[in-house]
This record gives C-alpha cells, sequence and structure tokens, in this order.
C-alpha cells in the first residue's frame, strides 16, 4: 500500500533528508522502502492525503494511517470505507444516503441523459413513481443511477412497481466503472463477501424483522441456539452466541450495512436499508434457515404482546401503547407468518394480546381483520347448539402457547366476541333472523357472575346482550358484573365495569343519577391506578349522565377534562370524539359558534378522527347549522353522513339522520317529505336496540311526524298531529330533560295544529292521545303512507 500511495502522489524517488529520516533510515533498514520514503514525503508537507475504498485492505489502510498520523504532525488523512479503520483519533463520519431532493435530482439527471427530455415533475403520476423509485432505492446513489439507465425502456411507474426484484431490474450501469458497481447485486455482493461468517448470519436474519428491532430483539431472534435451548445433532443452522449478537451488530453498523438511530425512548433502533434488506432475505433463503428464525422472530414478539398487554392498564399505559406502536410492524409481521403457517394458538394468543391496544388505538379494522383470521383456524365455539362456558380464573393470555383445552375454546370464543365489536357500523349484518339466531347462542354460552366475563374479551358478551334488545337482562349483567368484580378482587375491571353501566345508565333519564355514582367511583380507581384512557372513559360517562339531566356545565367541564386526559395518550381518536361531544353542549350554553369550529375541525381530521366521531361529529354539526337558519348546508351534511354510512348503517344511526332530514324538511316547509321521513324515522326507532340506547327518538318522532301534518294543514290530519303531541308526553321516558332543540321543535309544532284545529279541537284531540301506545301512535302515523 505504501508503493500505491506514493505512485499516486508522484512521489517515488524522494530523497530522505533530515534528523527524523535519518532515524526512520535506521528504523526502516533502508532508504529503498516505500514506507519509509512515503514518511518522508508527507513529514515535510502540510497536506491532506485521501485513502479510498479501503475496506477490502482495511487492515493494511489502517496501519498505514497510523503510522503517518505518528511521524507527520500537519498531515490529515480523509479515508472512505465501509467501516471505521479503528486508529487513535479517528473521526468517523457516516455518509447517508441522499435526501429527497437530491435523490429526486439525480434521478432526474440520469434519467434526462439516457431519455432525453424526461422530468420527474412532468405529472403527478411520474413524480409520484419517482419518489417511490428514490424512497425505496433508500437514496443510494448508484441505485438511482441504474435506475435512470432503465428509462430506455420502462416508465418510472413500471420500475417502481419491478423493485421487489430490483438486483435482476439494475444491471444497466457504465461499462468503465469497476465491475463491482457496474449491477446493485455486485454492488451488495461486494461487501457481502467481506463479511466473516457470524457477520453474515446476523445481517441475513435481520431480514426477517420490520420496521428495525431494538438489540434485545435482534439477540433473541439473530442468535442460534437459544441459551436454554437443547443441543440439536447435524443443526444446519450457523450458531451464533446470543452475547456475540451486539458486536456484531456493531460491526455491521461499522461496515455501513445497519443503520442505527435512537428511537423515541431514546433506545437504539436498528435497520436494514430496503436493498440491503431484499439481498439479506435472499442470503437467508440460500442459507436455509427462514423457518428458524422466522419462528424465533414469532416467539420474541408474541412475548411481547402478550407481557405489554397488562401494562396497558394502569399507570405504565402510555410507555406500553409507545412500545407497541414501536414495534407495530413487527407484531403484524409475526401475526401474518403464523397465520400462514396455520398455527392456530400463536394467532389467538397474538390477537388477543393486542385485542386492547386495538380499542384504544380504534384500531378496529385491525382487530376485525387478525379476529377473521383467527377464526378461520379452528371450529367455531358458537355454533348451534349453545354449549355452556366453564367458570375460568386464568386468562388465555397469562402463559405462553401451549393452552390447555378449556383455554383454547375459551381463547376462540374470545377471537369471535372481538369480531362482534369490531364492525363497526356494519352491524346490520346482524339484523337477519339467522344472525339473530346466532347471537341468542353468543348471549346464552355465559353466565353472569363469571370469572371470565368480568374481563375482556369474555366481557364482550355483554354487546351480544345488548344486540338482542334484551333490556331486563341487560341490567341484571351489568349489576351481577360489578359485583363479581367486588368479590373476586378484579380492581381494574371493577372500574371498567362500573364505567361500562354507567354508560348504559347515562341512556335514560330514570337511571341517569345512578350512573353518575358509578362513573365517580370508576373515575377515583382509574385515577388510582394511573389509568389515563380509563379516567377520561369515567370522565366521558359522567359528562353524558349530567347532560341527560340538563346540567349543561357541568358537563361540559367533564368533557374538557376527558379531552386532558386523553391528550396525555394521544388518543387522537378518542380525542376526537370527546370534543364531538364536548361541543355538542357548547350548543345548550349559546356557545354555538366555539361548537360549530370544533365540529369542522374533527370533520377536517377525516377517518384519522376515528370510527365514532366523525358520524357524531357530521350529525351534530347538521343539527347546529339547522337550528342556525342554514337548513341547505345541513342538509348536505346529512346526506353526505348517509351516503358515508349507506353500507355499515344500523338502524338507530339511520333513524337519526332520517328524523334530522324530516326536521329540516319541515324547516324549509316541504311537509310531505317531511312525513314520509319521519315516518320511517319512527319505525327505526321501535328498535329493540335504538329503544334501549335512545328510548326518547320515538316520541321525539312523533313531534316531527305532527309539525308535517299541521303544516300539510286539513281539520283530519290536524288532529291527528293533537293525538300524536298528546301520545309524546306519556311515551317520553321518566325522567327525561329537553333539550333546547326538542323544546323549540315541540312549541311550533304545537302552535301550528293549534292554529288549525282551534283551542277547544285541540284540546279534544290532545287528550285522546294521551293514552296511546307507542304501537297505536304508529299505527296513526302509518296511515299516512303514500
Amino acid at each position: 500500500m505504501p508503493e500505491a500511495v506514493l505512485t499516486a502522489l508522484g512521489a517515488r524517488e524522494t530523497v530522505l533528508r533530515g534528523a527524523g529520516a535519518e532515524e526512520l533510515r535506521a528504523a526502516e533498514r533502508g532508504a529503498g522502502d516505500p514506507l519509509v520514503r512515503l514518511t518522508e514525503h508527507c513529514s515535510r508537507r502540510r497536506m491532506l492525503l485521501l485513502l479510498d475504498n479501503c475496506e477490502h485492505v482495511i487492515e493494511a489502510a489502517a496501519a498505514l494511517a497510523d503510522h503517518l498520523l505518528a511521524h507527520c504532525p500537519d498531515l490529515t488523512v480523509l479515508a472512505t470505507s465501509r467501516e471505521p479503520l479503528g486508529v487513535p483519533g479517528e473521526f468517523v463520519r457516516p455518509v447517508d444516503p441522499l435526501p429527497d431532493p437530491m435523490a429526486l435530482r439525480l434521478l432526474g439527471d440520469r434519467g434526462a441523459a439516457a431519455k432525453p427530455g424526461f422530468r420527474t415533475d412532468a405529472d403527478e403520476e411520474t413524480a409520484a413513481a419517482a419518489a417511490e423509485i428514490c424512497r425505496r432505492l433508500d437514496g443510494l446513489p448508484l441505485a438511482i443511477e441504474l435506475a435512470a439507465a432503465r428509462l430506455r425502456m420502462l416508465s418510472p411507474r413500471q420500475i417502481a412497481d419491478r423493485l421487489d426484484d430490483r438486483f435482476r431490474l439494475l444491471t444497466s450501469g457504465s461499462r468503465t466503472v469497476l465491475p463491482r458497481q457496474q449491477t446493485l447485486r455486485a454492488v451488495v455482493d461486494w461487501s457481502w463477501d467481506l463479511l466473516d461468517a457470524p457477520e453474515r448470519a446476523v445481517l441475513r436474519r435481520l431480514s426477517v424483522f420490520a420496521g428495525g428491532c431494538t438489540l434485545a430483539a435482534a439477540e433473541s431472534v439473530c442468535a442460534h441456539p437459544a441459551p436454554d435451548a437443547p443441543v440439536v445433532p447435524d443443526d444446519p443452522v450457523e450458531p451464533v452466541d446470543p452475547r456475540d449478537v451486539a458486536v456484531l451488530l456493531g460491526s455491521l453498523v461499522d461496515k455501513s450495512l445497519v443503520a442505527a438511530a435512537p428511537a423515541d425512548d431514546g433506545e437504539m433502533r436498528y435497520r436494514l436499508l430496503e436493498t440491503v434488506g431484499e439481498y439479506a432475505a435472499g442470503r437467508l433463503d440460500e442459507a436455509g434457515e427462514r423457518t428458524v428464525v422466522e419462528l424465533q422472530h414469532l416467539v420474541f414478539y408474541r412475548e411481547l404482546a402478550r407481557t405489554t398487554d397488562p401494562e396497558l392498564r394502569g399507570a405504565g399505559q402510555r410507555a406500553a401503547i409507545e412500545l407497541l406502536e414501536r414495534e407495530y410492524e413487527n407484531l403484524r409481521t409475526a401475526l401474518r407468518r403464523a397465520v400462514a403457517a396455520r398455527d392456530e394458538q400463536e394467532v389467538l394468543c397474538l390477537v388477543l394480546s393486542l385485542a386492547w391496544y386495538w380499542q384504544m388505538r380504534d384500531l378496529r379494522t385491525d382487530a376485525r381483520q387478525w379476529s377473521d383470521a383467527a377464526a378461520e383456524l379452528g371450529p367455531d365455539p358458537f355454533a348451534p347448539p349453545a354449549r355452556p362456558a366453564p367458570s375460568l380464573h386464568e386468562r388465555c393470555t397469562d402463559a405462553p402457547p401451549p393452552m390447555s383445552s378449556e383455554l383454547l375454546e375459551e381463547a376462540r370464543r374470545g377471537v369471535r366476541l372481538i369480531q362482534l365489536v369490531s364492525m363497526d357500523h356494519a352491524m346490520d349484518e346482524w339484523t337477519t333472523e339467522q344472525s339473530m339466531e346466532r347471537l341468542r347462542v353468543i348471549a346464552g354460552t355465559y353466565r353472569t357472575g363469571q370469572p371470565q366475563t368480568c374481563r375482556a374479551p369474555a366481557s364482550l358478551w355483554f354487546f351480544a346482550v345488548l344486540l338482542t334488545g334484551d333490556v331486563g337482562r341487560l341490567r341484571e349483567l351489568l349489576d351481577e358484573t360489578v359485583r363479581s368484580c367486588r368479590e373476586f378482587g378484579y380492581e381494574w375491571e371493577l372500574a371498567a365495569a362500573l364505567q361500562m353501566r354507567a354508560n348504559v345508565l347515562a341512556n335514560r333519564p330514570d337511571w341517569a343519577g345512578e350512573a353518575r355514582g358509578d362513573a365517580d367511583e370508576s373515575l377515583e380507581i382509574f385515577n388510582r391506578l394511573g389509568d389515563a384512557w380509563g379516567a377520561a372513559e369515567a370522565l366521558s360517562c359522567r359528562g353524558e349522565a349530567y347532560e341527560k339531566k340538563g346540567e349543561y356545565t357541568s358537563a361540559a367541564d367533564d368533557f374538557l377534562a376527558a379531552i386532558g386526559w386523553a391528550e396525555q395518550l394521544g388518543a387522537r381518536s378518542q380525542v376526537s370524539l370527546l370534543r364531538t361531544r364536548y361541543a355538542s353542549v357548547l350548543t345548550e350554553l349559546d356557545r354555538g359558534a366555539e361548537a360549530e369550529t370544533i365540529l369542522r375541525e374533527v370533520l377536517t381530521e377525516g377517518r384519522q378522527a376515528g370510527h365514532e366521531a366523525m358520524p357524531a361529529a357530521r350529525l351534530h354539526l347538521a343539527m347546529w347549522l339547522g337550528r342556525s337558519g342554514r337548513t341547505a348546508e345541513a342538509r348536505e351534511q346529512l346526506i353526505e353522513l348517509r351516503e358515508e354510512f349507506r353500507s355499515e348503517t344500523v338502524a338507530i344511526f339511520d333513524g337519526f339522520v332520517l328524523g334530522g332530514m324530516a326536521w329540516l324538511d319541515n324547516e324549509d316547509g316541504l311537509y310531505a317529505d317531511a312525513l314520509d321521513r319521519g315516518r320511517q324515522a319512527l319505525v327505526r326507532s321501535q328498535d329493540p336496540l335504538s329503544q334501549m340506547v335512545a328510548p326518547q327518538m320515538s316520541a321525539l318522532h312523533l313531534v316531527t311526524v305532527a309539525w308535517a301534518l299541521g303544516g300539510l294543514g286539513g281539520e283530519r290530519r290536524a288532529a291527528d298531529a293533537a293525538r300524536l303531541l298528546g301520545a309524546r308526553e306519556g311515551l317520553l321516558p321518566a325522567g327525561h330533560v329537553e333539550a333546547s332543540l326538542e323544546r323549540d321543535n315541540h312549541a311550533r309544532a304545537v302552535e301550528l295544529v293549534r292554529g288549525v284545529l282551534g283551542e277547544a279541537a285541540y284540546a279534544a284531540a290532545y287528550a285522546e292521545g294521551g293514552g296511546l301506545t307507542l304501537e297505536e301512535a304508529a299505527a296513526l302515523v302509518d296511515a299516512y303512507r303514500h
């Protein structure tokens, strides 16, 4: 190497002079030694010496640099290499991939050379494809140049779509460069060939990760065999001691084959560039190690999910959420591989361990997808006839698989209950007789007071009972669950059961007082446990109870406090829903403009606001727009709302929208339309679930229909309208407090109908309606069906 450097410097004939040179002559045994001549040349000069591509002669380059720096005080060495030289005083400056703007510029320049007139911003499709090429090629200059060369025969989109096979695609490099730089594979082959066997083993095994990994994960997945694993004779997998993984990983970082950066928790995270990852995956297949390494990956992340799940309930909640968010791509990858392997117990364990995280982060699509996948791997535990579930204190995820037969069956029930509650608004799938029979089977599988029904996922059995419309049993179930949680000493579960009972009770004015007491106790427990999610939910329940009693200031205070708790967790969907509820209360406090701003902000977030917040925000905004005289805008909101959820609606939701449209029809004087829509809304309000969740809606729809009949005119219509208004009071739930819009609508309907009939006739017809049942009032309305 000294001879090569001398040649590059044009200093092969340098003669030694000076005292230092005399010492070197003696030390190096002759002035003809290249190292002596090179040292003499550099020692008298202030200079920068560039040593390029040192990785294949790393030891010689390090020895030369160390020697020259020790004897040449004004010398600076700049070395480029896949790894540091490791000499005293070395300052390492990693060369990162090109940032996006520079990568796009390089692609544009080289692309124009290959295909005259090419521009990365020629149109929207080209811009998107060019950005994807640069991103997927990790900003690597040579890879981008090779991709640009392909523009002679392929469009940017065709190149981007073929990057899964990039090593076959990117093979058209310059003939004048070194062979190792002519194709993408040759570039990576060059680096691979410089690794020793343990380094290669760790690099190829890192390819099973998605989204990077921690050191602990690498030590668990990339080592083989595990410290406590039995010795397997003739094991074909390359042995790597777990204690050596950290050093090997550091070496790969030094060689620029692994990227390392601190995560938001301060811990270093390691990842492969996509190009290196694809190459390493191919090497993993060649080594025949994929099955073993993917299993080690699955076990590590199953255990991470299983042991993190309990931390989601209590003071460690935020850290647990952040951990699962960081590792979510690895968790999804583990799930996908377990499903592909048809390993039912691993899939069940992962789904049950992630179910509460999905609930907290409003990831219902993921919950539905993976619970569906888990359900397909085993028999249906709810196939008729109903088989009573035994009482189980042990959770299905208390220990890693394999599960006992009882726990396995319970796990199968659990994933199907997760399916049930992860259907968003698509619960019209459950309204057929066949589906209702299945719900009855599910409802009959458990008994109130069983240990597992106090905890998720078996506690989700509650929704099967809810959907069957058995109001009496529902209250018994809630009461018994609270009692059982106290008996078993389940503290967090007690807080959750109280919150659930408060949520149901708050929907009924006659139970709202009890709801407040439950919410208070639930809030106290969640606060004591440090559970911010639970505190927000308990405050929300209490706010709804206040709202039902007309105590809007207290309700607003609770919703605002709940928003604060949810914001601490970064629970975006929960925050959006709570802001929507807060805004709805503000309209009752003469703060409608502020409420409108909040509701529009929630709608601007789109689907990111969550499955519940967006439709609720659009509905409340429509009501406010209608109240403030902007009926055309209000109608647009309701039309858009119904269109968005046309295939995902339930009777109660559709009833709200139809009722709102009928009210707007009345406001606009479209009384025939109001009558038709009001009649349809009334039919939907008689659904058992609607009666349970919103028992006041039938009476409110009667007012809308009465208003429409009064507007259409005629003594018969007006008399029937008065009868409906008379029926209304008896059909309102006990203790119901009217909101301002309800009071206004009622007053307008009464005034209109009384004006048509006169005071005496109105009073008589009103009295006749006072004894009507809901079914009789509905029959009276149905007589006006077109």
